[in-house]
């Protein structure tokens, strides 16, 4: 199974530190986000990756080239500047994509066992998405968990997800957003969920990526 890193954003919110850098670059524990998702994926045993590229993406074909320095192999699906959104960006790579593949937000931060996605069975046209509770900056949540009912509490989307490519049939290339489907397509009964109880960051601002150097620096000094 192959997966697909969301690393095309222009992260606006993080300037100046993306002034000329893309987000999913920006390092934590000293060695760019991105990597952190390929080692634990490489880790889970998926080593075929598809990244997409707008914003200074040239600076992470540069970093990772193929792949094979980190004993993995990666194309590029390359976008105009301005991105196709989340969305959009997975549809234009479909091509380079397999019937089934799991899909991460280069830009968070998590402890998630990506492995577990590799046993959830799909059948044509479905996703699976795994939530998490509502940090601070998203205290209203995006989804409830498939199995309750819509006025249950809702929580934020990981950005963590496996789909079967015909999740996407019949929507033209272009530029989508990934929420607004997986709202429409979870009313359809297509997309299941998972609440993950543990570390998981969205590196949304530079405080918040301070914070949580900081944190992990205090958490290895404890240990």
């Amino acid at each position: 199974m192959k997966a697909m890193i969301l690393a095309a954003g222009r992260g606006q919110r993080m300037m100046p530190l993306t002034a000329e850098l893309p987000k999913p670059m920006l390092k934590v524990q000293g060695k760019p986000l991105i990597e952190h998702h390929i080692e634990r994926l490489k880790t889970a045993g998926i080593t075929d990756f598809i990244i997409n590229l707008a914003w200074q993406g040239d600076k992470i074909r540069a970093y990772f080239g193929d792949g094979s320095q980190l004993g993995v192999h990666i194309e590029y699906s390359q976008e105009p500047e301005q991105g196709l959104e989340t969305a959009g960006g997975i549809i234009q790579a479909l091509p380079l994509l397999g019937e089934q593949f799991i899909v991460i937000n280069g830009d968070i931060f998590t402890d998630y066992d990506v492995s577990s996605l590799l046993h959830i069975h799909l059948d044509a046209g479905e996703a699976h998405i795994v939530l998490v509770e509502n940090p601070a900056h998203n205290p209203n949540g995006d989804f409830t968990l498939r199995h309750l009912s819509v006025d249950s509490p809702k929580y934020t989307f990981s950005g963590i997800s496996r789909f079967h490519q015909q999740f996407f049939a019949g929507i033209a290339a272009g530029t989508h957003r990934l929420g607004p489907l997986l709202k429409n397509k979870l009313a359809e009964h297509v997309v299941s969920t998972e609440l993950y109880i543990g570390n998981w960051d969205d590196i949304g601002t530079p405080k918040r990526l301070t914070q949580l150097n900081e944190l992990l620096v205090e958490q290895q000094l404890i240990k």
